[in-house]
């Protein structure tokens, strides 16, 4: 009995002066994000990520803390840790164009261009200027076999990106794709102005592929692979170059370079799932 008696009157001691000047210094939610953002910027981005989350224990609806530490998550390669935050952030303001566009941005570098499509098309309905939104838009719908929707939302817009070299090679892309070499031409001739690149051997490869000249296209698309192999869609022209010279083993190969990179790379998939159907593999073709 005597002990309970004095644990319950230590427990009834008056918290010292020490004690409640720590309790006092607590940091607050702005320095808190302060101390995070200059983390961030000084490339700590582990102690910037706990330090944005210590500060939303305290604000978990600050928009921009949620923001900032879905873009620490993006550093990081954590992809759907971004989004969440991303997403958080959103249900707090949901016309936060800047919040709206990392998220697509977020789904875009971690192959989800389908996810990202409808994200990037209400970023433009509310801010029809955001350049780089269309240009993302238009990869992703190039990545997903849209070549005519690249063309309507880009060829429209041309003296809003002027001479922009990414500008000219998706637009070029989508109409070589689509076997309109006379428009493609010029915007390969564009490209190739600039100097040697991957992006100016895929172009030339997609025209010859658009001319069944597939002897030429393996050359043009051969050095693209050679000088970028992660340029997006190169290795599935180069599978459909070595498939037009009936090198199915190489074409196979190529396409499932192009899908390592590219999950939803279109023509990689196509192919691949017919190559699977005609030899009667049809789980694999499923797939």
């Amino acid at each position: 009995m005597a002990r309970l008696t004095t644990v319950f009157l230590l427990l009834l001691l008056p918290i010292s002066p020490l004690a409640r000047k720590a309790h006092a210094q607590a940091p607050d939610f702005d320095t808190l994000f302060a101390r995070a953002l200059e983390l961030q910027q000084a490339g700590d981005t582990l102690g910037a990520i706990d330090t944005y989350k210590t500060a939303l224990s305290i604000k978990p609806d600050r928009v921009d803390a949620l923001s900032n530490l879905g873009a620490a998550y993006v550093r990081l390669g954590q992809y759907d840790d971004a989004i969440a935050q991303y997403e958080t952030a959103l249900k707090v303001d949901s016309t936060n164009s800047t919040v709206r566009l990392n998220l697509a941005l977020a789904y875009y570098k971690s192959a989800r261009p389908g996810q990202a499509i409808p994200q990037l098309k209400r970023v433009l309905s509310e801010n029809p200027d955001a350049k780089s939104a269309y240009l993302v838009l238009a990869d992703c719908y190039l990545q997903t076999g849209q070549d005519q929707e690249v063309i309507a939302i880009l060829k429209p817009r041309e003296a809003l990106f002027g001479e922009d070299l990414a500008f000219a090679y998706l637009l070029g892309t989508a109409l070589l794709h689509t076997n309109n070499g006379a428009d493609g031409q010029k915007y390969v001739d564009r490209v190739f102005g600039a100097g040697e690149s991957a992006e100016g051997h895929l172009l030339m490869g997609l025209a010859y592929l658009g001319q069944r000249d597939y002897p030429s296209a393996k050359e043009e698309l051969a050095r693209a692979v050679k000088l970028n192999p992660r340029l997006p869609t190169v290795h599935s022209a180069y599978g459909r170059a070595l498939l037009g010279l009936a090198d199915q083993e190489g074409a196979d190969r190529e396409f499932h370079a192009e899908l390592e990179h590219n999950v939803n790379d279109f023509e990689a998939n196509l192919q691949l799932g017919n190559t699977r159907k005609n030899a009667q593999k049809y789980d694999e073709a499923s797939a």
